[in-house]
């Protein structure tokens, strides 16, 4: 499929979905299962791949995100890896006591092994937010058709409780190529766009080769706008949107040849999307042990505004023989500090660093 990045959360690996509501439902009669491996010590095992279809690799869960409010967390992660893309359905976990326990389940009507099935060959990508004014919470994902034909760009299924999960709504008209969505909700209630989430995704297709969009939903998630792109039609992957306390939407974002991170803005509730600022040229090392990494960023936003991002480069060890996790820094999403070097380890030590979250 295309370039997907992996963003570690938690240990999601894996306790069975007995006891979980909304979607999964009973999976296909097991075949005889390989022995599970036990947890390393300290690590909750929180939900297991059930299918058992021939398309996909099982025992895999893979690709989690999570997001928190107080004392709840939720997070999304792929179920059933396929060597062609996506995943046999998209895996939930939900903690309601601050990790302590979990209920745990997939979401309905997604893909063809699906409780109730879906249309999709696999679902890919998975992305949690939560909607404070509308009190709901959001997993984005990737649909996959091997057929190519077209599908929706993203799917959105939406919680009331973190348990019980929607059929997925489709975010945008069907295109043939979709990739690296994200979603955020502007939860600020300072913001004059409090209850906006944003959705953004590339189109990596030979006629786009990675055209941005962005879709804005103002319901919590039922209706979603017509894709806009940025001002001056960017081209990415890897973007990550986020919401400042005054409602400034800042997305990250690599450009789509990864030598570059961008960064555009939206002042209007994303009406409009500037043209988009360099925060960085990349310096990447393929890292030494052949791992799918590559720098895409990671970003953040404090309770003042600060945006921060993060990616893997090697600028600052002697011929590129390794890489460092390195930062830069806004209060308004435009205007990019130097990139700094987190001290993790010496700059002589051979040791990689890749994949932030």
């Amino acid at each position: 499929m295309y370039f997907r990045r992996l963003t570690f959360a938690l240990a999601l690996l894996a306790a069975g979905a007995a006891g979980c509501s909304g979607g999964g439902g009973t999976p296909p009669a097991p075949r005889t299962p390989s022995p599970t491996p036990s947890a390393p010590a300290g690590v909750l095992q929180i939900s297991q791949d059930p299918f058992v279809n021939p398309s996909t690799q099982h025992r895999t869960e893979v690709e989690p995100h999570l997001f928190a409010v107080g004392n709840t967390v939720v997070a999304a992660f792929q179920v059933g890896r396929s060597i062609s893309g996506g995943s046999s359905d998209i895996g939930f976990a939900s903690s309601f006591d601050a990790g302590a326990t979990w209920t745990s389940g997939f979401l309905p009507a997604m893909t063809v092994v699906s409780t109730p099935p879906g249309p999709f060959d696999t679902v890919s990508d998975p992305v949690v937010a939560y909607d404070a004014a509308h009190a709901v919470w959001l997993i984005a994902s990737l649909p996959v058709l091997f057929s190519n034909a077209p599908t929706p760009a993203v799917l959105v299924n939406r919680s009331s409780d973190g348990r019980n999960w929607s059929d997925p709504i489709s975010v945008a008209p069907e295109q043939v190529a979709s990739d690296k969505d994200w979603i955020a909700c502007d939860d600020a209630r300072t913001s004059p766009f409090y209850g906006h989430c944003y959705v953004e995704w590339d189109d990596p297709s030979a006629l786009a080769n990675g055209l941005i969009h962005m879709s804005v939903s103002a319901d919590g998630g039922q209706t979603w706008s017509p894709p806009a792109t940025t001002a001056d039609r960017a081209q990415g992957i890897g973007g990550q949107p986020l919401v400042r306390p005054n409602g400034t939407v800042v997305v990250a974002i690599d450009d789509f040849n990864l030598a570059r991170v961008l960064a555009f803005v939206s002042n209007d509730g994303g009406a409009t999307w500037s043209a988009t600022t360099v925060v960085s040229t990349i310096v990447d090392h393929a890292d030494a042990g052949g791992i799918r990494s590559g720098p895409l960023p990671s970003a953040a936003v404090d309770g003042a505004g600060t945006a921060f991002v993060v990616w893997q480069d090697c600028r600052f060890r002697g011929g590129c023989a390794a890489n460092d996790l390195v930062s830069s820094t806004s209060s308004d999403g435009v205007h990019w500090s130097g990139v700094a070097r987190i001290p993790i380890d010496a700059t002589t030590s051979t040791v990689d660093h890749f994949i932030p979250g």
